[in-house]
Parts: C-alpha cells; sequence; structure tokens
C-alpha cells in the first residue's frame, strides 16, 4: 500500500494524549476500498459499528477514510490509531517477487501495531499454503501445508506470524481463509478474469484451467460477514477457520448462469498448458499464474464445516444470485 497518512479521527474516535478510546469499539479495515473490504464494512455499517477504511490513494464514498504505507511501521501504526478490531483484507500485486519482499514487513508492521493499540487482528488469508498438490478433496484447515509455489510460501510465512503473534500473547489474531472468491466489483475474480471480464466484452470466455473441475467459490459479501462473526466472537480468536462457499461447481457451470443474465450463448474455450507455458514467457502475470495452475486442474473445494459448527444459521448466497449481483456491479 502506498500513500501518506490523511483524515482525522475526531474526538468520537480517539482522544490523544492519554490514549483514552472515548467509542470503546472502532473497527479499522485495512485494504478497504478492495471488494472484500467493502463487504467488511457493508457488514459492519449493518452493525451499526464505527468503521474507519484504509485505503491505498482514494476516498471510499460513504466512510472515513485514511491512506497509509503499510510498509512504513509508524504509518501502519498511525492507522490503526484506537483501533479495538483491526481487518487485514489488502491485495499486492500479483507478484511472488512482491509477495516474498513486502508481505513479511506489512504483517509484521501490522502486528506490531495492534499490539501498542491493544486491537484484535482479523486477517483474511487464502488458501495458498496448502500442498502438495493434489490436495483433499474436500480440503479442512488441517490440510498438510507442504506448499509448492513461492507465493504459497509466503502466504504460510506470514499466516504463522500471526498466529505466533497470538500464542505469545502480544495480540489477539483470528485467520478467516477465504476460497476464490467473487462478488461485487471483484477484479481479481477468477470468475471475472478471461470469463465474465470477456463476456462483458462480447468475447468468448477463456479458462486457463480445466473448466469441468469441480471447485468451490466464496461470495465476496458472505466472506465480509464471516469475517465480522469471527471478529466478534472472543471464543474463535488464535485459530484458523475457513470461511463459507457455495457448493462444488465447475467454471462451466459458472458460464452458464453468466450466458442467463447476459441472454448470450458462449461457450468456454480452455488455454492448453503448452500455449501458457509459451504466452508466460511473454506476459509476466501469465508466468505468475502458472505456478497456481494446480488449482485449476485439479478438483479444489473448501470445507467450511468447522465454521458452519459454530455459526449454524450462516446462510450462503446462491452461485445464480451472487453472479447477478456481480454483473450489475458492472453496470450490466
Amino acid at each position: 500500500m502506498t500513500g501518506t497518512i490523511s483524515g482525522t479521527y475526531g474526538d468520537k474516535y480517539y482522544e490523544k494524549g492519554n490514549d483514552f478510546m472515548i467509542n470503546k469499539e472502532l473497527h479499522i479495515v485495512l485494504g478497504g476500498a478492495g471488494a472484500v473490504g467493502q463487504a467488511v464494512i457493508k457488514e459492519l455499517q449493518k452493525r451499526k459499528k464505527e468503521v474507519i477504511a484504509v485505503g491505498r490513494n482514494k476516498q471510499i464514498r460513504g466512510i472515513r477514510t485514511l491512506k497509509a504505507d503499510l510498509l512504513i511501521s509508524n504509518e501502519t501504526n498511525n492507522a490503526v490509531k484506537g483501533a479495538s478490531h483491526v481487518y487485514l483484507c489488502i491485495g499486492l500485486p500479483y507478484n511472488s517477487k512482491i509477495w516474498t519482499e513486502n508481505w513479511p514487513i506489512i504483517m509484521e508492521n501490522v502486528i506490531n501495531a495492534c499490539e501498542s493499540n491493544n486491537a484484535k487482528l482479523i486477517f483474511l488469508d487464502n488458501n495458498y499454503m496448502y500442498g502438495p498438490s493434489p490436495l483433499s478433496v474436500p480440503c479442512d484447515e488441517l490440510e498438510s501445508q507442504t506448499p509448492e509455489s513461492k507465493k504459497g510460501k509466503v502466504r504460510k510465512i506470514i499466516a504463522d506470524m500471526a498466529l505466533v503473534a497470538h500464542k505469545e500473547k502480544r495480540i489477539q489474531v483470528v485467520i478467516g481463509r477465504s476460497a476464490d472468491f467473487y462478488g461485487p466489483n471483484a477484479l481479481n475474480s477468477y470468475i471475472y478474469i478471461g470469463s465474465l471480464q470477456n463476456m462483458l466484452n462480447g468475447k468468448k470466455p477463456q479458462s486457463l484451467g480445466l473448466p469441468n473441475q469441480d471447485h468451490t467459490y466464496a461470495y465476496t459479501e458472505d466472506v465480509g460477514k464471516a469475517l465480522v462473526e469471527l471478529a466478534l466472537d472472543e471464543s474463535a480468536y488464535g485459530e484458523v477457520w475457513h470461511l463459507p462457499v457455495g457448493n462444488k461447481t465447475t467454471l462451466e457451470e459458472i458460464v452458464k448462469i453468466i450466458n442467463k443474465e447476459l441472454d448470450t450463448d458462449y461457450e468456454i474455450s480452455y488455454m492448453p498448458k503448452t500455449m501458457l507455458s509459451i504466452l508466460s514467457l511473454f506476459i509476466p502475470v501469465l508466468k505468475e499464474v502458472k505456478e497456481m495452475s494446480y488449482q485449476l486442474d485439479n478438483p479444489y473445494q473448501m470445507s467450511w464445516l468447522k465454521f458452519h459448527k459454530k455459526f449454524p444459521d450462516f446462510v450462503v448466497t446462491p452461485y445464480s444470485e451472487g453472479i447477478k449481483q456481480m454483473i450489475i456491479s458492472f453496470g450490466k
């Protein structure tokens, strides 16, 4: 995240000098401009919680917003000043080198800032640390963590950092681990990239992985709600939780849902591995995707049974409704 600290807290949130929080529950969302960050904010607002968003460089409509560089410790500390709950929902460019260099620094800065402010940390994680491939079907929180990819190794490092901080009683930490997500404004969703993006532009959808493999996807609004559920439950801390997903489906089935919403009749095509290998030599992002292709070419299903037992009344948004809302968010 880049930028500098800006914005004001006001006496309603924080009174400097004696570190006294007038409002004893202040929720700060790091990465508030992202698809999941926005979903977390929406859920917190529903629950009448005081919220501040921290984004890279833009004001987030309808919410008090700060800008901070989380690679700088004092800016990170200032960004979460007075917080009771800090949600780490940021995304970095999809680049192994950037992840390796920046993620551990960001996690260390956020842990230190939460410790200084006596704030709880709610970390939105993914499932890259699981391995080797193929994974159990479905995989739960006890899945082996011997990742084969560079990005997977980074995710294991930073998740372990957070859990160690909790074990050492420096801060309270809860980790919500999401499957591939989709939903309103989710530009980085696998469903959007290559499939929905192409279809919205009158082009044939294309998959970088086998489109007939069973997969589970998480709707961003469900992810946001689930993170808040965990954040507000004291007994959830110190653990990893798989966040809710829909029933197993395939990208072919998702494309059928999109076709129905757009009144189109596209069939999805598959980019062979030889072509992906050739193109990855010239297109950097494809090189980054290539190391994660095992997620696309094998059944990849997450079990959220642990979360479901904890929160039995949680209702998952059907793919048909989630895809509809995703399409609407892009103006269609």
